[in-house]
This record gives structure tokens, C-alpha cells and sequence, in this order.
């Protein structure tokens, strides 16, 4: 049963209540909040994602409460996980952005069957690419753009690749889009759900862009990398893609993992492994549609 199978009153409901469960990719989290934009966020962005079983093992009990002292005056919200409070509280109209954030944080902290790298990853043909990028790279941007023409979201916050296999994890949830971006994406990819933008968060604007439910559905097939790709948004760029070498592109993804050095030799190894498998690049670009006709080509069967 999906989760849109529930109206806004019961979703409401649970949310207030006992907690409202749901699964993302490979977790089950159990969500509690008395917020309404935390409800009607979760109807919008997550209406088809499968609602938990009353059985279920749940693997992230979250809380966005308000705080005490500030529930009438610029009311606040605050995030929780597990009862401890990794943050300090927002301002209450961010409540359901603050649960994207924390929930990027959840997983990096604690999903340590994986080696997590800060990157987006799309798939086409079963040739995925990850896209590790820091804030102002474009990952998010671009991986927009592909996304809405056909190809399959894994994430767009986090590569999630098995320590034993290689194969990466999708975790596909909501893409968040910042200041310029959102405009972009809303005249290049008309069709795409995207929300209200949250103005003066730390990160600016922010809106993000409901995830397609073919990717949603498809959250249990697992894909082995094809091409690790670090792009870079520049005005005016030309289209330009550079290979560089297996040791750059070792380090790169090393700096952009989260918890590589947690793992330890596992981590190495697994690196090492998505290293062999694939090849690495630098990427410029400016024009979307270049960028998008350049790797329909990269994967084409």
C-alpha cells in the first residue's frame, strides 16, 4: 500500500500520533510531527513511496517538535533522531525541509553497510554515474535534467555502494534545488512536481522536486557504477568533459565520502573496487541539454 493511499487527515493523524512509517530505498524510518507543512510535504513528496507494515523493523525513529520557549513567538522546529538533537532548531516554515536535511544526515551517520559518497547518482541502460560535487557544482542541476528525461534516480544527495558488492543502493527521495536552480528547472522540465521554495534557509532558496515514481518503484534494483563524473557548473562554459587518472579519481571520491575513513580498510577497498570499474572525469557545462545529449551517447547501448 502506498503511502497516498492515506488522506491528508490520517496521514495528520499518524504523524501526531504513534508516528507515520514508510520505507525509503533500504530503511524503514517512522516519522512523528504535529507540523502541517511537515504533513502536506510528506503528501506531496512521498505519496508513492510503500507505506511499512504494522510488522516491520523500523531502522529511524525521527521527530520534528517545536521548541519550547518559541511556539508562539517566531515558532521553531526542531529535529530529533532517536531522542537526541543533532541540530539547532529552524524557524518553523523549514520543518519539512529540516526532515530532508536531517534525513541525509541520519543515513551518512549511521548506514555504515555502505560506503556513502556526497553525490548524485542517475541510471540509463544499467549504467549508473555518480556525480560527487560540493554545494555550487551544478550535481543537483544536472542531475535534474537527465532525470527528467528518463533517467532513473538513485539519489541526488548520496552514492550508497555495498562494502561486499559494489553495487550501489538507490535511496531515491526528493532532489533539492537552490536559488537559481529552481527556475531553470521549472522552464526546462514543466512537468516536474516541485514545491513552494523555502526562502532565507542557510542554503538560500531552497525547493525540491518530487522524485518519479518509476524511480520510487524501482528502488530495490541495485546497478554497479559505469562512470564517476565530477561536474562543475560554469556561465557560459562549453560542454567539456576531461578523463583523469584512477589515483585523482581515487582521492576526489575520497574527499567526498562521508564515512571512508570509518570504515577503514573496507572502505579502501570498496573504493578501490569502484575506482577499477570505472572511469573518471572532470565535467564543464553550461547548457543542459548538451550535458544531457552528451551522456544519453556515454550510455547508449
Amino acid at each position: 500500500m502506498k503511502l497516498l493511499s492515506l488522506s491528508h487527515d490520517e496521514i495528520r493523524k499518524r504523524l501526531k500520533g504513534a508516528g507515520l512509517s514508510f520505507n525509503i530505498g533500504f530503511s524503514t524510518v517512522c516519522l512523528k510531527s504535529k507540523f502541517s507543512n511537515v504533513a502536506g510535504g510528506v503528501l506531496q513528496f512521498y505519496g508513492h513511496y510503500p507505506l511499512a507494515a504494522p510488522n516491520d523493523f523500523v531502522d529511524f525513529y525521527v521527530t520534528l517538535d517545536s521548541t519550547f520557549l518559541r511556539r508562539w513567538f517566531r515558532p521553531q522546529v526542531n529535529f530529533s533522531f532517536d531522542g537526541f538533537y543533532p541540530f539547532k532548531p529552524l524557524p518553523q516554515n523549514q520543518a519539512f525541509a529540516m526532515f530532508e536535511w536531517g534525513f541525509n544526515w541520519v543515513v551518512a551517520q549511521h548506514a555504515h553497510q555502505y560506503l556513502i559518497v556526497h553525490a548524485a547518482v542517475v541510471e540509463k541502460n544499467n549504467k549508473a554515474l555518480i556525480f560527487p560535487g560540493t554545494p555550487g557544482s551544478g550535481k543537483s542541476t544536472l542531475c535534474s535534467g537527465l532525470v527528467s528525461k528518463g533517467w532513473r534516480l538513485l539519489s541526488d544527495e548520496m552514492a550508497l555502494i555495498e562494502i561486499n558488492t559494489g553495487l550501489l543502493q538507490p535511496i531515491p527521495r526528493p532532489i533539492s534545488l537552490k536559488n537559481q536552480s529552481i527556475e531553470i528547472i521549472r522552464e526546462f522540465a514543466p512537468k516536474f512536481v516541485i514545491g513552494e521554495p523555502v526562502e532565507d534557509t542557510a542554503k538560500g532558496t531552497v525547493a525540491h522536486v518530487r522524485a518519479p515514481e518509476n524511480s520510487v518503484v524501482s528502488s530495490k534494483n541495485k546497478v554497479y557504477p559505469f562512470a564517476v563524473i565530477f561536474p562543475k557548473y560554469k556561465d557560459s562554459a562549453e560542454t567539456e568533459l576531461t578523463q583523469i587518472s584512477q589515483g585523482v579519481g581515487f582521492m576526489k571520491l575520497a574527499e567526498n565520502s562521508f564515512n571512508y575513513s570509518v570504515l577503514g580498510k573496507s572502505g579502501f577497498n570498496t573504493l578501490g573496487d569502484v575506482i577499477d570499474r570505472c572511469d573518471c572525469y572532470e565535467f564543464n557545462y553550461s547548457k543542459l541539454p548538451d550535458a544531457i545529449s552528451l551522456f544519453d551517447s556515454m550510455v547508449s547501448e
